[in-house]
């Protein structure tokens, strides 16, 4: 009770204001890192911007990651206004924006605009080390675990499989959260699974600390294939020793992680999270998520962004000296007014 007297007492006098994270299901990169980020641009109680600890927090928001089903439905409800910000692959963002793709039945989502580009990710595919999987043509006749559905796990299952010449009856697919289809590879009641994730994936990590797992690679001409189909695909690799006994280098495809808010969001609230995000003290909550943690930082900010910015995240940008050139651009006469 005390607490929560507490708690109300500090909203009370700072006039709180609560910023929802969209991340993905439990035990998936997305809400391990979105708990991390809504952390460092918190700052519920009075005080300065920028503590001299090197703290950030934007004073009065109290910011929370909340799981989904990750980037296609992250991408849906931000569009809606049905929540603040969320994490979302940038090749899909790239599909909500144009209307393609997955979101083909939704129409064009140009009210989506971007705070950052956070981390790379890779796709995952996952078998037993004895599994006689050795490419992604041999997942046909197989029972695969593609994400949960409105992942981005599972609109990147289906790209992929697509661009093998799959065809969807040729598979059995289960939509499977990350920790539920690593239960079920160990029971063997799935022959693979499919995750998109900063690795090590927790799901992931856990597993192969449970059972030998090898990990499928994506590379020769359906790489190529990829990459010319989507512009924000990029070549990539999961270092050996991401995972327990996977020695070896694994060849796949990648994309960056975007941080999406609707062109209606106050830009001056923008521009003091993409301060708290960069600012010292949230470096080293960052340095914490290791390997991952090493890649989020300001430098990186812009890489693979398939996103408009969105204008209090461009105004902190050009603060800091970085160049917006060649960056997307969102038509003038879609700008909503601001809030």
């Amino acid at each position: 009770m005390l607490f929560f007297a507490l708690l109300w007492t500090a909203a009370a006098q700072t006039e709180s204001r609560f910023f929802r994270i969209g991340t993905a299901a439990i035990g998936g990169s997305f809400f391990q890192i979105g708990a991390v980020v809504a952390s460092a641009i918190s700052s519920p109680v009075e005080g300065t911007a920028c503590a001299p600890s090197g703290g950030c927090g934007v004073p009065g928001l109290v910011a929370v990651a909340q799981a989904t089903q990750g980037s296609v439905e992250n991408l849906r409800l931000i569009h809606a206004g049905q929540i603040e910000s969320g994490f979302a692959q940038g090749n899909l963002a790239a599909l909500a924006y144009a209307g393609g793709g997955a979101f083909s039945g939704d129409g064009p989502m140009r009210r989506l605009r971007a705070i950052a580009s956070l981390f790379p990710e890779a796709l995952h595919i996952v078998v037993p080390v004895d599994s006689p999987i050795r490419s992604v043509a041999g997942l046909v006749g197989k029972t695969v675990a593609v994400g949960d559905q409105g992942s981005g796990s599972a609109a990147n299952a289906r790209v992929l499989l697509a661009a093998a010449g799959i065809g969807e009856d040729e598979i059995v697919q289960k939509y499977l959260r990350p920790p539920q289809a690593a239960d079920e590879l160990k029971a063997g009641t799935v022959d693979a699974m499919i995750l998109a994730g900063s690795y090590p994936v927790p799901a992931i990590q856990e597993l192969a600390a449970a059972m030998p797992v090898r990990l499928v690679p994506i590379s020769g001409n359906l790489a190529t294939k990829l990459l010319a189909q989507y512009p924000f695909y990029d070549l990539g690799a999961i270092p050996a020793g991401t995972y327990r006994n996977v020695d070896t280098d694994t060849p796949t495809i990648g994309f960056f992680a975007l941080w999406v808010v609707r062109d209606d969001a106050d830009p001056a609230l923008v521009h003091d999270i993409a301060r708290a995000i960069w600012s010292a003290g949230a470096a080293q909550l960052f340095a914490g998520l290791d390997p991952t943690g090493k890649q989020i930082k300001l430098a990186n900010a812009l890489r693979g962004m398939s996103l408009p910015l969105h204008p209090g995240a461009a105004q902190f940008y050009r603060e800091q000296g970085l160049s917006l050139a060649g960056l997307p651009v969102a038509d003038q006469t879609e700008e909503a007014p601001t809030r």
